[in-house]
Parts: structure tokens; sequence; C-alpha cells
């Protein structure tokens, strides 16, 4: 794997270390502010709201420039965002600058999913994908854990002040490293949102956003739910955080190694999967040790789907895959964005802490579904492809 997938990899852990990190930070975050759990965890709509809206409109920005510069200019905002987020007198403030940051966030791993592809040859494009990825779920292992450790201890200040040092670093990375690979030739905003037109581009992005949506659903109230239904102290949310970490880690790379040799079944098995998991934690939130295998199952099915789903929309946008790979990134904010507000309104109905979970079982099973669906429609289009050529043939001759 070239050494440029590094350079992407520290990127992708400071933007998934200011991702993640409000969740064991919640509390924390609403006391100091005077606001409510539901409420703070607008913080967590309102970033991936920023980064649905944000991903194809700085792609779109950045289509006179050249990749590698558009990268950097992402990281630069990224870093403004955070130093806002630290400072925030209010907690409008702070939501702003959890926006901000959000804005960097799904062009640089639309942006980065091709650059990574086009970094490799055809047969390990998924893994190179899932090797940038890899930096978001080490985030989940140490700099998660580290800022939710130093945010209940020092203050949750400092963490958001160390996650902008983290996004120099990157951006220190990408122009050491990254090499200045200029945009395609020939493909214009037009052929880029030509994509959208495919029918096996929106499945991909619908399951993306149902799928990814299932993990969000329980993860965002983990800290309540950890504290209240299964009697764990606060101190102890790090320590689950990471276990939910390696969970990620190991998901995305064997996600990445699967779907470079059976794309579609590899959905199968991890949405499915997914979504039992996600309705047993229900049960298992209730008992210390299960809800600990249970949250390191979450992480690894969820991020399973990662690198398979990014694939399959790179491969049926290709020829204009930047758009359709950004826009994609944040189809997986969409889907945090409407479980985090959807678990939300299941807790404040009075349903309790536990009731998330079964909003996440419905919505992975809802990405099964359409994975079947997106399957089947693809193996009639296969069958149907021959029979329409001589029809082709036939016309052409007829027309001269």
């Amino acid at each position: 794997m070239p050494l440029a997938l590094l350079a992407l990899a520290i990127g992708a852990f400071g933007i998934g270390t200011t991702e993640f990190v409000i969740m064991g930070l919640l509390p924390e975050v609403a006391a100091d502010y005077g606001v409510s759990i539901p409420t703070a965890g607008y913080l967590v709509t309102g970033y991936a709201l920023g980064v649905m809206f944000g991903a194809p409109l700085m792609t779109v920005l950045g289509t006179k420039i050249s990749r590698k510069r558009m990268l950097m200019l992402l990281m630069g905002l990224f870093i403004v965002g955070n130093l806002l987020s630290a400072v925030a007198p209010v907690f409008g403030v702070m939501l702003i600058g959890r926006v901000v940051a959000s804005l960097a966030h799904g062009a640089f791993f639309g942006i980065g999913s091709v650059v990574a592809a086009d970094l490799v040859a055809p047969d390990k494009k998924a893994g190179a994908i899932a090797m940038m990825f890899t930096g978001l779920t080490v985030a989940n292992v140490v700099g998660v854990p580290l800022g939710t450790l130093v945010g209940q201890s020092i203050g949750w200040r400092v963490t958001f002040a160390i996650v902008a040092a983290l996004g120099v670093v990157g951006l220190a990375g990408i122009a050491k490293l990254v090499p200045d690979m200029p945009k395609a030739e020939g493909v214009h905003l037009r052929h880029e949102l030509a994509a959208f037109k495919n029918v096996q581009v929106l499945l991909a992005m619908a399951m993306t956003v149902l799928g990814f949506g299932g993990v969000f659903a329980a993860i965002t109230y983990i800290a309540p739910m950890m504290t209240h239904a299964a009697g764990f102290a606060e101190g102890s949310v790090t320590w689950l955080l990471v276990l939910f970490g390696l969970g990620m880690v190991g998901g995305n790379l064997v996600g990445g190694r699967f779907a470079d040799r059976a794309l579609m079944p590899m959905l199968y098995v991890s949405l499915g999967a997914l979504a039992l998991v996600l309705a047993l934690f229900t049960l298992t939130a209730h008992n210390k040790i299960l809800a600990a295998v249970t949250i390191t199952l979450i992480g690894a099915l969820g991020f399973a789907t990662v690198p398979p789903l990014q694939k399959r929309v790179l491969d049926q946008a290709h020829g204009a895959p930047t758009l359709a790979s950004a826009v994609n990134i944040g189809a997986f904010n969409l889907g945090n964005a409407l479980s985090a507000w959807l678990g939300g309104l299941v807790i404040a109905a009075g349903l309790g802490y536990t009731a998330p979970n079964w909003v996440g079982a419905l919505l992975a099973a809802a990405a099964l579904l359409l994975a079947i669906l997106s399957a089947a429609l693809e193996r009639r289009e296969a069958t149907a492809a021959p029979a329409s050529v001589p029809v082709t043939e036939q016309r052409t001759v007829v027309h001269h």
C-alpha cells in the first residue's frame, strides 16, 4: 500500500476523533451549558447534517483545483471548526463550530476515497479505501477514548483543542506525502451529476443511510444508556468506546478484504447480523459483560459495511465518481443525523435509554432489504442486456 494512504489515514484519524468523541462527552457538555441530554444530541445531529450538505458543496467548489490542494483546504476548515468549538461561550456557538468542522468531513472522505482507489491496482481498491478509513476506526480506539478521558478529567474544551492540533498534523501529512494528482480531464460537473440518475448509485446511498444509521441510533446515547441501564460508572464509558473502536477496526479491514472478493454477500451478512445484534442490545444493555460484547459487535458489523458500500458507489458511478463518493459520505452522516434524532425522540417519549436500539435494528433491517432489491435489479439488468443487443444492431442497420 502506498505511503500516501498513511497521510489520508492521519487526516481521517483527526476527523474520526472529532465526530465520535462527542458521544462520550454529551453529559459534560450538557451540564456545562445547562441543556438536556437530547438537546446536547443536536451536536451530533448538527455535525451529521453539516457533513451531508457540506459533502456535495465542498466537492463542487473543489472541482477547479487539484485533489491534493482541496484535501489541504478541507483540513484547514476542520481546524477552524474545532478551535471554535473549544472556545464557544454558549451552546449555539459550539453548534456552529461543529457544523464548520463537519463541512470538511464528507468531501475529505469522498475525495480521499477516489485518491486512495487511484493509487492501487483495480483488485485492491476496496482494500485501499479501507486503509484510509482505518484512520477513522483507530480514532475510536485511541483518539475518542483519550479525548473522552481528557474531557471528563480536565475539561471537554481541552479535548477539542487537541483535536484541532490533530488537524494540523493531518494537514502536514497530506502536504508531504500525497502526490499532486490533477483532476480528471474532460470530467465536468454535469458528468458528476449524471451518476445520480443511476438507480444502483441511489440504492447504495440509501443502504448507507439506513445501515450506518442503525449503528448511530445505539452509539449516540451510549453514555447515558450504559450508566443508567447497565450500571457502569461514568469513567467506564471510555473503555466501552475502546471496545467499540476495536470492533470498528476489525470490521473495516474484514469488510475491505471481502468486498474485493464478494461485495454483495458481504453486505447481506453484515447488515443482517447488525440488525439482529442491535435488537438483542435492548436486552444485553442491562448486563455489563453482555453489553460490552454487544458494543464491540456493533462496531465490527457497522464498519464492515463501509468499504463495500463506498466501493459500490465508486463502481456504479465510474468515470465521474468524486461527487457521488462524497455524497455517499454525506449519506453515512444523514443516517447518523436521522438515527440520533429518532433516538432522542424515543428517549424523550419516556421509552427508556435502550429504546434507540430498536430504532437501529429496524434501520439496519431496512438496509438489508434494499441490498437484496439492488442485487435483484442488477441480475435483471444483466439478463436483459444481451437480449437488447440484436435490436440495437438492427436499428443501426435500418438507420444507415
